[in-house]
């Protein structure tokens, strides 16, 4: 009795107040610098010397989204967008772009170093990018990328969009109803069925998600209307997002004419890349992004 009382106490207090799952969905860290190969905070994986980029193909830009400025990086030659295909990284909700840094690295040598461009961003409020998260925000500030890249010369059939856990909201979200650009081609790693099964997940109690969220994010459901080629990846340990109620979800919603996935044993969330292997994985997504049909 006494703990269900405290359960009561606690659902309250979350109902009633800013304590919510947005808080920790959007789990932003402010910075003073970008500091990419010299960042010694926590990470998933550091690679080895041999997948260094050189510093005349990292672009650290301001792009105005809205009313904010944001941050984002192209690896790559800018003057090579009109031509090249570009990978634009959506990454997840941890602190800012020095944290994902080396899955961008990775990313870049997908079918050879630096054959493809690699774009990341930090959402408003995330590292130096001004402005407080918001989930509109997610899918204004990745577009407004978008638009930067369509203004460099980007075209729909060179775009390669990618979302992990977090990014697979503005992923499958512009993928869906596209703005600036239409990508030809969707990857999605560790991605969330939508903020009401993470709540169920996560409280394991049946009550309405707003009571712990305000966020209406439902890739399940918009993941329908995506015909483009899907990549699904996901560890099959995720504590976080579990497989089965989260990515298998959105998997089997996807009516596309072509889908695949790739289960990776004993992998919690964050680690995809290292428990598959960085070759394996590389060519996993080398594979589908050559895929013609």
């Amino acid at each position: 009795m006494r703990k269900y009382f405290l359960l009561i106490v606690i659902i309250s207090l979350l109902h009633h107040s800013c304590l919510k799952l947005d808080n920790q969905l959007f789990n932003n860290q402010k910075i003073t610098e970008y500091k990419l190969d010299n960042y010694t905070g926590e990470q998933d994986f550091v690679l080895d010397a041999s997948y260094n980029i050189p510093s005349h193909l990292i672009n650290l830009l301001t792009i105005r989204s809205g009313n904010y400025n944001i941050k984002a990086i192209y690896i790559g030659d800018i003057n090579k967008i009109s031509t090249d295909t570009i990978i634009v990284y959506c990454h997840g909700n941890k602190w800012h772009m020095d944290f994902y840094w080396q899955r961008a690295k990775l990313l870049a040598h997908v079918n050879g170093k630096n054959r493809y461009g690699v774009m990341m961003m930090d959402y408003r409020g995330f590292g130096l990018s001004e402005g407080k998260p918001t989930e509109e925000g997610l899918y204004e500030d990745v577009d407004a990328c978008l638009n930067w890249l369509k203004n460099k010369g980007l075209t729909d059939n060179r775009l390669i969009i990618y979302g992990f856990s977090l990014g697979s909201a503005p992923a499958t979200k512009l993928s869906a109803e596209p703005r600036s650009l239409k990508p030809s081609k969707l990857i999605l790693e560790a991605p969330f069925a939508s903020a009401a099964v993470m709540v169920q997940d996560g409280t394991q109690l049946n009550m309405p998600a707003d009571y712990f969220t305000n966020l209406k994010i439902n890739n399940a459901d918009l993941i329908k209307k995506v015909h483009q080629p899907l990549l699904w990846i996901h560890g099959t340990k995720d504590n976080f997002l579990n497989y089965k109620t989260h990515g298998e979800v959105i998997y089997k919603n996807h009516s596309g004419l072509f889908k695949e996935y790739y289960l990776v044993n004993d992998a919690d969330h964050g680690e995809v890349p290292l428990k598959m292997g960085f070759s394996n994985y590389l060519n996993t997504i080398g594979k589908f992004i050559r895929r013609t049909n």
